[in-house]
């Protein structure tokens, strides 16, 4: 019998199964990759009596993998958020999938495991840019306000990690920061006495503040646009740019294009918080996009598409900016 663990390389994946494999201890084969490589499922063979859990991959982006692996007799668990449209009925598959904007994968899988290791779903929470469903989380915790706010940044740092075109474009490769991680019960353990997170940190603050140097290129009702140079720090901070562009401004729109060598753009879509809803609508306009109610994205977005993907912006987002 084998074992294959397939999850998102962002705080919420690792997280995520950093929690189960406390609970649960398995020697499995880790298969990840950069945040917007989500079609794991593709580079996993199992068969009968193999066991195979997914964690924090949209199950539309897996359908046709999930499909061979379960007629090959494997028994899947799979624990998501993103869209998923009809799940398969089928006896090998044990479904943990709900897509309300107020969860993240870690939440559901401390969910499934009765609160054993919360403050890891915690950490990925916030990583999420979730701070609200976060902190509500937390509160069993009876955590100080300086830890809580460690471990909002120990979730944003991870986050922060998983952006990039490529695993070189990262610190660290996502199954090696998951290994790092897993040798560590207390995230404020792993925050004081690994060297990785200051690694990470000091990586998060210098991109960061490139990146809020820069102005939008299209302002609407609706939201902002910004687009950042095709560069290694631009492609890292992409993501979590968005995250704050999102938290200070709450009741708008977002979105970052970072340029790629061949033109094209990469896309990460915040829709406003304060309704959580319209980025996976957005986002899956385009063929290569998809994500979440509140958080989506668009690996290739052509400059042909450029001024469809600003006008949808502004259609899908006005309701919810006047909301």
């Amino acid at each position: 019998m084998s074992d294959f663990d397939a999850f998102n390389g962002d705080a919420d994946g690792i997280c995520a199964l950093h929690q189960l494999r406390l609970a649960e201890p398995r020697t499995a084969t880790l298969v990840t990759g950069v945040k917007r490589d989500i079609a794991l499922l593709n580079r996993v063979s199992a068969g009968s009596g193999d066991r195979v859990t997914a964690l924090d991959i949209s199950l539309n982006k897996n359908r046709e993998p999930l499909s061979r692996l379960l007629r090959a007799g494997a028994v899947v668990e799979y624990f998501d958020h993103h869209q998923a449209d009809d799940i398969p009925a089928h006896s090998n598959l044990h479904a943990h999938i709900d897509t309300g904007a107020q969860w993240c994968t870690s939440l559901l899988v401390n969910r499934h495991l009765g609160g054993r290791h919360l403050i890891w779903a915690v950490v990925a929470a916030f990583g999420d840019n979730l701070a609200d469903a976060a902190r509500a989380a937390a509160a069993p915790l009876e955590l100080s306000a300086a830890a809580l706010a460690e471990l909002q940044e120990l979730g944003e740092c991870i986050n922060y990690n998983a952006y990039g075109e490529t695993v070189e474009d990262l610190y660290f490769d996502p199954a090696e920061l998951y290994r790092l991680i897993h040798a560590h019960t207390d995230p404020l353990t792993f925050i004081h006495e690994n060297p990785a997170f200051h690694t990470l940190k000091s990586g998060y603050d210098q991109d960061m503040a490139r990146a809020r140097a820069s102005q939008p290129m299209h302002e609407s009702p609706a939201g902002s646009i910004y687009l950042l140079p095709d560069a290694a720090w631009s492609r890292r901070v992409s993501g979590v740019f968005g995250n704050a562009l999102a938290t200070a401004a709450p009741r708008r729109a977002h979105a970052v294009l970072t340029k790629k060598a061949d033109g094209a753009y990469l896309v990460s879509v915040r829709a406003p918080l304060a309704v959580k809803a319209g980025a996976d609508v957005l986002c899956s306009q385009f063929e290569t996009g998809g994500g979440r109610k509140g958080a989506a994205g668009i690996n290739h977005l052509t400059e042909a598409d450029l001024d469809r993907f600003i006008a949808a912006f502004d259609r899908v987002f006005l309701a919810p900016a006047k909301s």
